[in-house]
């Protein structure tokens, strides 16, 4: 019986099965949140080896750095667009220009809420390094993210490879 390994072999969740309707809900969501710890600890890593202000102490720390990251990021997201939603739902422009300046101010203080909140939890195990510091590096963290998630929808579209 030496046949050739099947899909469901290889990653025996359900969902991946031939003549499936493809991955649950949950199993979606394993999957975005590990490929973006997996994207952030790629990306915190690098500034930790290449930026000085950014200093993790072990690669385990940095594993849940990248974690405490995504929940954190997950949290502001829902957030900004809770806010960005009421104000629209509202169909004025002085509540669009509210929900703006609301998102605006989410977006601005998250960057202290991540530095208290890793203060909080890691103390000297992690520096994140300054107010600009920890913006390019959620910024890095966001691009990259778009990036790798863009790539994957490009390679299940026809014709791509």
């Amino acid at each position: 019986m030496s046949e050739t390994p099947g899909a469901a072999d290889l990653w025996p969740v359900g969902g991946f099965e031939p003549g499936s309707a493809g991955p649950t809900r949950r199993q979606r969501i394993f999957a975005d949140w590990l490929v973006d710890i997996l994207v952030y600890l790629v990306v915190l890593n690098l500034f930790v080896e290449y930026w000085s202000a950014i200093v993790i102490d072990s690669f385990a720390i940095s594993i849940l750095t990248a974690v405490l990251l995504k929940t954190l990021l997950v949290v502001i997201t829902l957030g900004k667009k809770t806010v960005w939603r009421w104000a629209r739902s509202k169909g004025s422009r002085l509540y669009t220009v509210a929900g703006a300046l609301g998102v605006w101010a989410i977006l601005f203080s998250s960057k202290f809420v991540i530095l208290a909140t890793e203060d909080l939890i890691f103390g000297d195990l992690v520096e994140l390094g300054s107010f600009v510091d920890v913006m390019l590096l959620v910024a890095a963290l966001v691009v990259t993210r778009e990036l790798v998630r863009r790539v994957y929808l490009w390679l299940g579209t026809p014709g791509s490879v």
